[in-house]
Formats: structure tokens, C-alpha cells, sequence
């Protein structure tokens, strides 16, 4: 028979599990050496329950802890709200917007494409309906509100009958960005991509974006040790034509102006004869990857499409993060910033003194190298 644990007890009860743990070591003592977590028979919970139950029915507060795993049908008989579909706003946590995400039944129908853990921490979901286009109504309208209601976002890993409680997160800014998608038939059509990030999470419990397999935290050399082909993206503009539902209509135009300039950078680096390549990292719960990686002359580069101060700040803690994490992975690399002009002088020296290398546009098809003083 399955074990009650803290967590179990908390969302029966409505109590922090730090109340039930200080009750059990006040009662019994310590954990046993080697032993994470309380597990307790019918009689340890049946005495948690007679000290700590609550008869007043006060209003529920959220008890789970990250890395938390209990049965889901639990969490609706403590709280209420939908128990079908991945986003539930029960009405005993006004607070709260409780989000399931099943990654491996999402694979089925091709969601990981467009799920997952990307390079900057935040986490792509994709909103509920599962024919037809998304639209802003019931789940996916309270987390668009959810930020101006004061909600919280609390995302749950589920696997079978389980559900793990991986933390709270709240909308990035974007909140949201629009994907064509298939549904549960493969039909395309257009599916609203919520954009999260961490307020307090394991995200290490996250698969990464894109249908990128979960790899152990370890792995950073597999990633560093095979550099991959690099080719020129594709810098002409592209517009996505608007898309019109009963509640969204919008028209995105994404320039490329920093893929151009990647672009000319990785024609002029093969006429030097020294080819750009491609190189995935492991950097702790996602991959990250260098705009482009010169093996011949041990560069890590960021490039920007702006020479604006606000550009070459995010510039500069992306490279050196980029150089962090190869050097981990056994391999010292030079960090590079790549702009399309000289930025303003105290920025210049700036990045000199930390140890980058700053390459800039010179002429239309040339580049120059400012040297590190």
C-alpha cells in the first residue's frame, strides 16, 4: 500500500508542510540516516490528522512544495477545479492558476516543437482547445489576466495518475507569441504559445525546447566536444501574415538585421580561413548556443543587431556566460562581442576590461578586430 507523505497531508489538510515535518520530528525524532522524506502508514497519518486538521474550513492556501509528487485526482479533491484539460482555476484558490503539462503525451501530437525550456530560462507552453484555433477564452484568457489579477502560475509535471509540482511562475514580456500547430487530427492551425518564467522552481525538471531529449546535468562535454555545421541564417525579412480569430487578430514583422550581420561575419571568417562552426552547450536544465563558434581561433561570439547600450550590456552577460560554460565543458574560448558599429567609447572600454573581443562591421563586406587593451 502506497505511503502518505507530508505533501499528501498538506493538500488533505490545508497546512505548510514544514507544520506537519516539526509535528513528526517533535513526535518521533529525525529522519533515519540515508532517508529524504517521511512516509508514514495508516496510523503516523491518522495521527498528523487528529493533531493538525483544521475544522474551521478556512479559505485553502497552495502547501506543495517543488519536486513534490502526489496523485492529481488529490490535488482537485483539495482544492476543486478542472480536472480535465491542462489549465485549472479552482475557486478555493483564487490566488492561483494551476497548469499540467504532460511532455511525452504532448510529443504524440507534435507540441514539443514548440514546448519546453528555452535558452533563457523561460518556459513555452502551449494553451488549451484541441481542435480549431486558440482562442483567449477560459484557461488561456485567465493566464493572460493572470498577471494584472495577482494570480500565480503553478506548474505541475504530470506522468499517469501523478503529478509533480515543479513551482510558480508568472508571464514573461512577452506574454505570449502565436504558433502554427497541429491538433489532436494534425490539422494545422494557430495555437497560443504562453511564454513563462520561474518564480520559484526546480526547472531542472523541464524538458528542453524543441523536442530536445532530457540529458543529465553532467553532459556538458557531450554537447562541447562536437562542434556542429555552421551555415548563414536567413536575414531577409520575414512578415507573418495576420491571423484572425474571435479574440486575436495580429501581424508580426521580425527583422533580421542581426541574422545578416551573422551572416556576412561567417562569410568573411571562412575567406580568412577560419570557418565559423556551430556549438550547442549544457548549461545546468537547457542547451544554450553561441550566435557562432570560431574553432581556429577559440571564439565564442554573441552578436547584436544594435549598438545601443541596452544591446551590448545583454551582449556582454551572454558571452561571458557562453565562455563560463564552455570552460566547464574543458574547452577555453575567447568571448566575442560581433556589432554592427563602434558603440559609445565608455562601452568600448568597458568590454576591453572585462577580457572581450570586440569585432565590428568595417566597409560593407569587411570586419575589424578591437583589440582587448
Amino acid at each position: 500500500m502506497p505511503k502518505t507523505t507530508p505533501a499528501d497531508l498538506s493538500l488533505e489538510l490545508g497546512v505548510p508542510q514544514k507544520r506537519i515535518r516539526d509535528f513528526l520530528r517533535a513526535r518521533h525524532g529525525l529522519l533515519p540516516p540515508g532517508t529524504t522524506r517521511w512516509e508514514l502508514d495508516d496510523v503516523g497519518a491518522d495521527e498528523v490528522r487528529s493533531a493538525l486538521a483544521d475544522p474551521s474550513g478556512s479559505i485553502a492556501t497552495w502547501t506543495l512544495e517543488p519536486g513534490d509528487t502526489v496523485r492529481r485526482r488529490a490535488i482537485h479533491r483539495a482544492f476543486g477545479g478542472q480536472q480535465q484539460g491542462g489549465i485549472s482555476t479552482p475557486v478555493r484558490l483564487p490566488h492561483d492558476i494551476l497548469i499540467f503539462t504532460d511532455p511525452e503525451a504532448g510529443a504524440r501530437y507534435g507540441y514539443d516543437a514548440h514546448e519546453g525550456l528555452r535558452e533563457d530560462g523561460s518556459y513555452s507552453y502551449t494553451g488549451e482547445g484541441q481542435i480549431g484555433d486558440h482562442r483567449f477564452v477560459r484557461g488561456n484568457l485567465a493566464i493572460l489576466n493572470s498577471a494584472d489579477a495577482g494570480r500565480t502560475l503553478r506548474l505541475l509535471r504530470t506522468r499517469g495518475v501523478d503529478a509533480t509540482y515543479v513551482g510558480a511562475f508568472t508571464l514573461d514580456d512577452p506574454a505570449y507569441r502565436l504558433e502554427v500547430i497541429p491538433d489532436m487530427k494534425g490539422n494545422p492551425r494557430t495555437g497560443i504559445i504562453f511564454n513563462l518564467v520561474p518564480l520559484d522552481a526546480q526547472v531542472a525538471m523541464l524538458p528542453a525546447y524543441g523536442s530536445a531529449a532530457d540529458q543529465p546535468e553532467d553532459a556538458f562535454v557531450d554537447f562541447a566536444a562536437t562542434p556542429r555545421t555552421w551555415s548563414p541564417p536567413d536575414y531577409s525579412d520575414v512578415v507573418l501574415p495576420g491571423t484572425v480569430t474571435s479574440q486575436i487578430v495580429t501581424e508580426r514583422t521580425v527583422t533580421r538585421v542581426e541574422f545578416e550581420l551573422q551572416s556576412d561575419f561567417g562569410n568573411w571568417l571562412t575567406a580568412q580561413g577560419t570557418p565559423p562552426r556551430r556549438l550547442p552547450l549544457r548549461a545546468g536544465s537547457v542547451v544554450i548556443e553561441p550566435d557562432v563558434f570560431v574553432k581556429d581561433r577559440a571564439w565564442i561570439v554573441e552578436a547584436k543587431r544594435s549598438t545601443a547600450r541596452g544591446y551590448v550590456r545583454t551582449a556582454i552577460g551572454q558571452v561571458l556566460d557562453y565562455a563560463h560554460v564552455a570552460e566547464r565543458a574543458g574547452q577555453r574560448l575567447t568571448p566575442v562581442i560581433l556589432l554592427p558599429g563602434m558603440p559609445e567609447p565608455d562601452l568600448v572600454d568597458l568590454i576591453a576590461r572585462l577580457g572581450i573581443v570586440l569585432v565590428v562591421r568595417d566597409g560593407d563586406d569587411g570586419f575589424r578586430v578591437e583589440p582587448v587593451n
